[in-house]
């Protein structure tokens, strides 16, 4: 494993107390890493308010959910946690805000890799069937943020072994940003309860060796 980048938040940034957690595509708030950040926060950060939303299969109506909930947040202490397209959702969040941003395995083009998802499916939890229509592809090309400013507001994530995305293209998405790539690993992230101590430290939870 190897980190590379600022070591901290933007400047003297003040501790995070609001977190949006953003799921990633047929995932949801009941997904693993979702319920694992939530018992760290709980056990460790309780006076963190955390959100975790079931996101709409569509893009847009999907940001503007995430737009609605920064907005109530305050805006110098708010944060967003991305997982795989809740990633890419998570840089066009911080891009427009400019908040901070944990990614987890972030999707860099999802308009590109989604295309030959459309149709119906399932969430990972098999229940909760969607449609996933041709048009949402058009929705995710309007929303791609371009280059990211600002790189010390992000924190990447990243498992050379995804076997979904490529490792390589997510790390260039984020120049001079925090990063902790990992060697081998999964797309799903499995080790993530290992990676909490530093997120804590991202987010300003410091000291954060619990």
């Amino acid at each position: 494993m190897t980190a590379a980048g600022a070591c901290g938040p933007t400047g003297n940034a003040p501790p995070v107390t609001h977190l949006l957690y953003l799921h990633g595509f047929r995932s949801g708030p009941r997904s693993t890493k979702a319920r694992q950040m939530a018992a760290w926060l709980a056990a460790h950060r309780p006076a963190v308010a955390w959100d975790c939303p079931q996101l709409p299969p569509s893009p847009a109506q999907a940001m503007a959910l995430v737009r609605a909930r920064l907005a109530a947040m305050p805006a110098a202490t708010r944060a967003v946690v991305g997982s795989s397209l809740g990633g890419f959702y998570a840089t066009v969040a911080a891009e427009a805000f400019g908040c901070r941003a944990v990614l987890i395995n972030p999707a860099v083009e999802p308009a590109r890799d989604l295309a030959d998802r459309i149709g119906e499916t399932t969430t990972w939890q098999g229940d909760e069937p969607f449609h996933f229509q041709p048009a949402f592809i058009g929705e995710l090309q309007a929303l791609h943020p371009g280059a990211i400013t600002r790189p010390e507001r992000y924190f990447a994530l990243v498992a050379k072994g995804d076997e979904v995305l490529d490792w390589r293209e997510m790390v260039a998405r984020y120049p001079g940003a925090r990063l902790m790539l990992r060697d081998g690993g999964d797309h799903a992230m499995s080790d993530f309860p290992d990676h909490l101590p530093a997120i804590a430290d991202f987010l300003g939870w410091a000291p954060a060796t619990d």
